[in-house]
């Protein structure tokens, strides 16, 4: 008999990624299809369950809400699952001349990423977990994984200009997604969407 393929769930900090992207000079590449990018990661013995994103929804800049809503659209048409975070103003003050405003701040979408990976691995739906993310801040959680779980591997996949060497020690293995694999997997400039109705890739995307 052949043996059982190894379940991999990969879980995408949309954020670290989207910004990865702008610095490293690859807003070309925002039109990401991350299931068909996960894919080009799996070795033969294993199979993709799931792609799990972690998100919020912009506020305060309508222009940017459309086009992040075309965007998820988008992602929900390969199976890909939104988990939302949100963003909260936080008021910012100058000491200097005493001036202050308001910025969003996004809350939650960390917690959530590590909340489902760890709940995850302890009802055993996982045995390879991808986490896409440069963020150090999910170094305890997959330093849990891979401490509690033997049969259990965390890999990081970092987004460009995003290595981080606390992730690289306590992941099993670790690599940066290359330009070439982003270039290769873009959504069609038009797909159709759940609801039936066509989705264009926004415009200066």
């Amino acid at each position: 008999m052949d043996k059982p393929k190894q379940r991999v769930i990969a879980y995408i900090d949309g954020s670290n990624l989207y910004f990865g992207l702008l610095d490293a000079g690859l807003r070309f590449c925002k039109w990401l299809d991350v299931k068909k990018l996960m894919q080009r990661f799996l070795d033969t013995n294993q199979e993709l369950v799931a792609v799990k994103f972690f998100t919020s929804r912009l506020t305060h800049d309508a222009l940017r809400e459309a086009r992040q809503d075309v965007y998820l659209r988008a992602l929900a048409t390969s199976g890909v699952d939104l988990i939302y975070g949100s963003y909260h103003t936080k008021t910012i003050a100058c000491f200097s001349c005493g001036h202050s405003w308001d910025t969003p701040t996004e809350k939650m979408t960390d917690v959530n990423l590590a909340t489902h990976l760890l709940m995850d691995a302890h009802l055993d739906a996982y045995d390879v977990a991808f986490v896409v993310s440069g963020d150090s801040d999910f170094a305890p959680c997959v330093e849990a994984v891979n401490e509690t779980y033997d049969a259990k591997s965390v890999v990081m996949l970092f987004p460009p200009n995003r290595e981080n060497e606390s992730l690289s020690e306590e992941a099993r293995s670790s690599q940066l997604i290359s330009k070439e694999k982003l270039i290769e997997c873009q959504f069609p400039l038009q797909l159709m969407g759940l609801d039936g109705i066509e989705i264009q890739k926004p415009a200066g995307w």
